[in-house]
């Protein structure tokens, strides 16, 4: 008897017809020459019909609404919220015990800092994976993520987890084959018999972590090999090159996916190709890789989309959010460091045409099929990314500069306002990144009411961008630096901890009833993210224009939606300004109504009138 195909069949040969030219052709140039090409291409094909067969059917039927509403992670309803689980509460039961709190923000988007299960002691912060397959025990189990991701989906808000695809823990069961002598599995990393051609690829390479982590490999003597190690020595970095990795890596992805996942955050992207004689980030092929691996979710898991992380210059950047023949087919997400890095570099200075160069410059006005994940801080140091040719463009220099922003916001800098922390300083390039939490590098502890003030415009600017603006926890809260990282010892060497702090419950708790800065915070971002719902200028489809005003405090850009123009203005001193009437006008606030605090905006005598550190989204 010749079975009939079902439903579910047509829909996965329709879904694998749509992708297969995002599919195949990147795969062929990749492993199309080896002999076991035809046996991947048979397996990997395998691989998404059971990941598709096994898809609940509840995640089956949200597959198909995303289909049908593909700019769902575009629209202005979506706002992020990231955290790690033991700082926020403790476990995944604890993450269900506060999502009444999640909703009351506005969040339609959870980020669960790395949840996967790391190697015991230090895993850099939880991305030195050992098992892609199983929760971290001390945080619960798979049944308790599952719980958690349902209990979120039932709620309208979408969970985002990490996926490490650069390397793997040491511990990894992988690692440990290759460790025993198992060729198949030393072919899934890269390992060397001789320090020849580490020798040789580190004349090239950049360091990750000069102080804790220098170079690039890791000589183990037991074994009889140099393992590359771009990160950690616990953390062994993965063979792309072979389709087996491949195969490991979208297995891993739709067995996520179907435990509820929305967004796969891609973590260290840009480092999962080697050549020779380069930096070995962000090589062609990397881009080739994570079309693919977009492609096979778009099969076998539609509803779910890619966060790719690549902290790097905005060139680089832009084509993980597709280029040329990868347009509209890579990356639906990607950071958007430089409007971070220009916040800070703007708000020290008290002066944006840094800023409105860089952002008005190198990037468009609209992507394909994606958008922006705007932030203000993460759970990672901040790295100063300014060129020396940007920094020239308005004549500054760009050592000089990257240097003052360091002593700034470390604050020995006479005069600032911020309280940080050194990162990671580079004696030969001097090179010097910060830590620090938003408030503090804000100048919570120096200045209450300023810090308060300049908080809220960050989070009313990413906002405003267009993307899905993501609140790291307890800026929301202005929660200050904990310094007391310093006391646990697989800590107390990552200064990074120091903006990674509990979250603080009491204090949450008075938030509707306190007048303290800490409640004005939440009240004022949670304002921000209804207004931003309200909205529909700031879908991320329409198009963006950064404009300048003639005045170096003011930052503005456009939001070009068809209903008319929005105008983003934000004072980046502690002074008054004023903007010319007519200006506003002219950039398209033809009705001079601020859609952030939903008042209209009364010109005198021909000027719009900016507070210290106003934020205004003028119609």
């Amino acid at each position: 008897m010749v079975r009939t195909p079902s439903a579910d069949d047509e829909i996965f040969e329709l879904r694998l017809a749509r992708s297969a030219v995002d599919l195949f052709p990147m795969l062929e140039a990749l492993y199309g020459a080896r002999e076991d090409y035809p046996a991947f291409r048979a397996s990997l094909l395998k691989t998404l019909r059971k990941g598709w067969a096994d898809r609940p059917a509840d995640l089956k039927r949200l597959d198909l609404q995303r289909d049908l509403e593909p700019d769902w992670f575009q629209r202005p309803g979506m706002a992020g919220y990231v955290f790690y689980i033991d700082r926020f509460n403790g476990t995944l039961q604890g993450v269900l015990d506060k999502l009444d709190y999640l909703e009351d923000l506005g969040v339609t988007y959870v980020h669960l800092m790395p949840c996967l299960k790391p190697r015991s002691g230090d895993s850099d912060g939880g991305y030195s994976v050992m098992d892609y397959r199983q929760i971290n025990p001390a945080f619960g189990t798979m049944a308790d993520f599952e719980a958690v991701s349902a209990a979120l989906r039932a709620r309208g808000m979408s969970l985002c987890v990490d996926l490490v695809l650069n390397h793997t823990a040491k511990e990894h069961a992988w690692a440990k084959k290759a460790a025993k002598g198992d060729p198949k599995y030393q072919d899934y990393y890269l390992m060397f018999d001789n320090p020849d051609l580490p020798n040789l690829y580190e004349q090239t390479l950049v360091e990750v972590f000069p102080d804790n982590a220098p170079g690039n490999f890791t000589h183990y003597p037991e074994i009889g090999k140099w393992v590359w190690t771009t990160f950690n020595e616990h953390q062994w970095d993965l063979n792309w090159a072979n389709p087996a990795v491949f195969l490991e890596i979208v297995e891993v992805m739709l067995f996520l996916a179907n435990r509820g996942v929305d967004v796969l955050r891609l973590d260290a992207v840009a480092f999962m190709w080697k050549r020779l004689g380069t930096r070995c980030q962000s090589e062609p092929e990397v881009h080739m890789l994570l079309q693919a691996l977009r492609a096979c979710s778009r099969i076998a898991s539609a509803a779910v989309i890619h966060l790719e992380e690549a902290i790097v210059s905005p060139g680089e950047m832009l084509p993980y959010l597709g280029r040329g023949k990868h347009d509209g087919k890579e990356g639906n997400l990607a950071y958007h460091n430089s409007l971070m890095v220009q916040f800070w570099s703007a708000l020290a200075t008290r002066d944006t045409r840094l800023m409105t160069h860089v952002l008005a410059t190198h990037f468009p006005d609209r992507l394909t099929n994606a958008t922006y994940a705007t932030y203000i801080r993460c759970h990672d140091d901040i790295g100063w990314a300014v060129t020396d040719e940007d920094a020239a463009a308005v004549g500054l220099s760009g050592h000089a500069h990257r240097n003052f922003l360091s002593d700034f916001y470390e604050g020995s800098f006479p005069g600032t306002f911020a309280r940080g922390a050194l990162f990671q300083v580079n004696e030969e390039t001097g090179d010097k990144r910060i830590s620090g939490s938003f408030a503090s590098l804000a100048g919570i502890e120096t200045d209450p009411d300023l810090a308060t003030q300049r908080i809220l415009m960050g989070h009313a600017l990413i906002a405003a961008w267009g993307g899905i603006p993501l609140i790291y926890m307890g800026d929301e809260l202005a929660l200050p630096n904990d310094e007391g990282y310093l006391t646990v010892p697989e800590h107390a060497h990552d200064s990074r901890w120091i903006h990674r702090p509990r979250m603080d419950w009491p204090l949450a708790e008075a938030r509707h009833q306190a007048e303290s800065p800490s409640a004005q915070v939440f009240r004022g971002t949670k304002a921000i993210l209804a207004r931003r719902r309200a909205t529909e200028a700031l879908h991320a489809a329409h198009p963006i224009r950064v404009v300048p005003t003639g005045i170096d405090a003011l930052f503005a850009f456009q939001r070009l939606a068809p209903t008319g123009t929005l105008l983003g203005l934000f004072n980046f001193t502690e002074r008054w300004q004023h903007l010319p009437e007519q200006i506003a006008r002219t950039l398209g606030a033809t009705q001079l109504h601020d859609a952030l605090s939903g008042t209209p905006v009364l010109p005198h005598h021909g000027q719009i009138a900016l507070p210290p550190y106003a934020r205004v989204w003028l119609t």
